[in-house]
């Protein structure tokens, strides 16, 4: 069997309490002993409230947070024990989608230097030049349906699901093989969010994309992912297969969540 690309081994976080005028606070454990295994080309859903530990998460996957024990595997290889240099190219496999188009977006830059920037930083990399660093740029503005002739634009010129196309173009432009998307529909209107979500199942269907997606809409992941985990104040709920956790859920947890979840289609 396929060693899975990402593997999320017993991992926990403390952060240690505040100290204020009238003593330390309690410390809190963001995430209890978690464990996921995720393969190569599959969409992975974390479901969770906020504050439930998916930012936190999120972060130790992207080696922002050091958990306090536990490891993170990519492709085998756990980042706690990678260099610097091997930190950075291992970056440029690993890219994240952010929730708010809006906020995600330097409105200063064109949208030929949102989408190369990824480019230069991974230059080491990816070894492209300045030519192929545009021509590249054009590509991926066509391959997420929109074209080169809006390299020259400025975010500000365009709407919340063409900012998402751009984002996603970025999150593309160092040749990742694992996406984290975080929320990436959730700011936009709901036929919108169709279309984005219609996109990220094309591009993984062509590219051979993994993505580990992370929502709090249950509709959205339903219609995404082959598997689900269910995460509560830290602490993983229920895993498995996407149809068995919605048709048959384990828990009580999964049981309310399910129950309270509006029936949504999405059109392709």
């Amino acid at each position: 069997m396929p060693e899975p690309i990402l593997v999320i081994d017993n991992v926990s976080k403390v952060y240690p309490g505040r100290r204020g005028m009238f003593g330390r606070s309690a410390e809190v454990q963001a995430l209890k002993g978690i464990s996921i295994a995720v393969d190569r080309g599959e969409s992975f859903g974390l479901v969770g409230e906020s504050g439930s530990g998916k930012t936190t998460l999120t972060r130790s996957i992207l080696h922002l947070e050091q958990p306090t024990s536990g490891r993170i595997l990519f492709e085998g290889r756990d980042l706690a024990t990678l260099s610097g240099a091997e930190l950075r190219r291992l970056r440029a496999r690993v890219q994240i989608v952010f929730q708010d188009p809006y906020a995600s977006l330097n409105p200063r830059m064109t949208v030929q230097d949102i989408v190369t920037e990824p480019m230069v930083v991974h230059q080491d990399v990816l070894g492209l030049g300045g030519r192929q660093r545009t021509e590249r740029a054009a590509e991926l503005l066509s391959l997420v349906g929109l074209g080169p002739q809006h390299l020259r634009r400025y975010p500000h010129e365009f709407s919340g699901g063409q900012r998402q196309r751009i984002c996603i173009a970025r999150a593309l432009a160092s040749g990742p093989e694992l996406l984290l998307l975080d929320e990436p529909t959730s700011a936009l209107d709901v036929s919108v969010q169709a279309q984005v979500l219609n996109l990220l199942c094309d591009l993984q269907d062509r590219l051979g994309l993994t993505y580990f997606f992370i929502s709090h809409d249950l509709a959205v992941v339903r219609y995404l992912c082959s598997r689900v985990a269910l995460i509560y104040r830290g602490e993983l709920v229920e895993e498995g297969e996407t149809g068995r956790i919605f048709d048959a859920p384990e828990t009580e947890y999964a049981q309310m969540l399910i129950g309270a979840m509006p029936e949504v289609s999405v059109p392709r």
